[in-house]
């Protein structure tokens, strides 16, 4: 529960292997901000290359810290983490302004468990290349094999306009093992995405068993971009608990 006189932010956490989330989250951000004044702040992973190029190498580790600095910043959030922007929550650990979490399609791993390692079971995993570099990029998709993956429900522009934002990233965001849940004990609601090509069905649905509570939606990987308003309909329920 948030705090009387509290002013409620959301923060959204994309997946691995894209850049501006506010891209991604910008439709679900003009209509909870229509609905409810609610005003959305998306964080710039340095993992992806968002902030500096030193920090990209720091992976996992500089996420979390950037999602915990970012938090440092408002008095109550409701956090939304997208794929393996699960992941950089439970790493950033426990934070006083965290009110609520939002999972979609996402992680909540285990302390131990690296983005690698939850993702491994997958029958069907997506294609990732190592560049050589020190970073990892989806391998052998373009923009019409990326959409029929991702992004199935959404328009030919929408698909470019995603495919665009597509970048390498640090192995490491991969390859660390979390050292805090930051799950654990927070008040947590999973959106299953019932006909994602990208994340099972079924590892969603060992991840929201870990949630306080799960919805499921008829929608693929990012209904934040196709069906906004169902993603909206659920923030909104959590503003009434």
């Amino acid at each position: 529960m948030t705090s009387p006189g509290a002013r409620v932010e959301l923060v959204f956490v994309h997946g691995a292997l894209v850049r501006d989330g506010e891209w991604w989250w910008r439709r679900a951000a003009e209509l909870l901000q229509e609905r409810t004044g609610i005003r959305s702040r998306a964080l710039a992973l340095p993992s992806c290359g968002e902030t500096t190029p030193e920090q990209v190498e720091g992976g996992l580790a500089a996420d979390a810290a950037a999602l915990r600095r970012q938090l440092d910043d408002v008095d109550s959030a409701i956090v939304v983490g997208h794929s393996y922007g699960g992941t950089v929550i439970a790493e950033a650990g426990h934070h006083p302004a965290v009110a609520h979490l939002l999972y979609v399609s996402s992680y909540l791993p285990e302390i131990g468990q690296s983005q690698a390692a939850i993702m491994s079971g997958e029958g069907d995993p997506v294609a990732i290349g190592d560049n050589g570099d020190g970073t990892l990029s989806v391998s052998g998709y373009d923009t019409a094999s990326f959409g029929a993956r991702f992004l199935q429900d959404a328009d030919d522009a929408t698909q470019r306009q995603a495919w665009e934002r597509v970048t390498p990233q640090a192995v490491s965001a991969f390859m660390t093992p979390t050292t805090a849940a930051g799950w654990r004990g927070a008040d947590s609601t999973y959106l299953v995405c019932a006909d994602d090509r990208s994340t099972s069905v079924e590892l969603q649905r060992i991840h929201a068993g870990r949630a306080t509570r799960s919805v499921e939606l008829p929608t693929g990987h990012h209904p934040f971009v196709t069906r906004p308003d169902l993603v909206v309909d659920q923030v909104q329920a959590l503003l009434q608990q």
